[in-house]
């Protein structure tokens, strides 16, 4: 049992030692760190930053996302301008997989409102499925808003 616990113990240190380098290099790390318990979903406008034509999404409040990801489809089908990425950035699913959307080769700049809140956000675009938008931990962090 004690080997089994300092294996854990290792595999932890080793992903927080790779984490460090990543921080450490600018490097995005995009997972879903944690399976929520309950899901909180809020109704957020978004705005187009070339024509300030806007839109009204629900979004996935995500306290385990490490970052602010929108839908590919959901993009396309508002006529959103992306902008392409210099390095395409690898996804990875809950369980470690790799998404099979692939992987994140554009990103949205766009104004994103929220109950007085407003904020100029770059959010990774992949394929969420049914979910349109995520708020992860940077949104969160920045807003610290007051849930029901």
């Amino acid at each position: 049992m004690c080997v089994e616990k300092e294996k854990k113990i290792a595999s932890i240190e080793k992903e927080i030692e790779r984490l460090k380098v990543k921080v450490a290099t600018g490097e995005r790390d995009v997972r879903r760190t944690l399976k929520p318990l309950r899901e909180v979903w809020l109704e957020v406008g978004i705005e187009k930053l070339d024509s300030h034509g806007g839109v009204t999404v629900r979004a996935l409040l995500d306290s385990g996302a490490t970052g602010m990801f929108v839908d590919k489809k959901f993009v396309e089908e508002h006529s959103f301008k992306l902008e392409k990425l210099d390095q395409p950035v690898e996804v990875k699913n809950v369980d470690g997989t790799n998404n099979s959307g692939g992987n994140i080769t554009h990103e949205l700049k766009c104004n994103v409102f929220y109950r007085g809140h407003h904020k100029r956000l770059r959010m990774d675009v992949c394929s969420l499925g049914r979910t349109k938008m995520i708020l992860g931990m940077p949104w969160l962090t920045a807003h610290n808003p007051e849930i029901n």
